[in-house]
């Protein structure tokens, strides 16, 4: 009902495996909303959420996503960082900004509204 009702969408992806199969099922799922609902809508971006870039898998999917999807999807730059207090956050239903203003998931979260904002000043011209 979401993607009936939306003019964009914006996908979050784990740099995992598992989410990555999940993206290419979602993505035939929004190209069916297009054919039968929502023709206008779009996706916004790809959203890299939960990335710890320690383990070398988690850069080979990254940069898998960016080769293989990157030139027809929009990949946001800003990547939300993995965090025990982002996720504590969000069980006990309290802003990132309450929990841990200064930390930076609060500052990736502020990089991705500026994103968006200059992606929709982009749509709008």
């Amino acid at each position: 009902n979401a993607l009936a009702a939306a003019d964009g969408v914006i996908i979050p992806v784990q740099p995992n495996f598992l989410s990555v199969k999940g993206l290419d099922l979602l993505l035939d799922t929004i190209a069916k909303v297009r054919r039968q609902i929502n023709p206008k809508l779009t996706i916004d971006g790809i959203l890299l959420t939960m990335v710890d870039n320690r383990p070398k898998n988690a850069k080979a999917i990254a940069a898998s996503l960016q080769d293989t999807i990157g030139a027809r999807i929009n990949i946001f730059t800003t990547r939300i960082p993995h965090s025990v207090r982002a996720a504590k956050a969000a069980q006990t239903g309290v802003s990132i900004y309450i929990c841990d203003g200064a930390s930076k998931v609060a500052a990736a979260y502020t990089a991705l509204v500026k994103e968006v904002i200059n992606l929709e000043h982009q749509k709008n011209r």
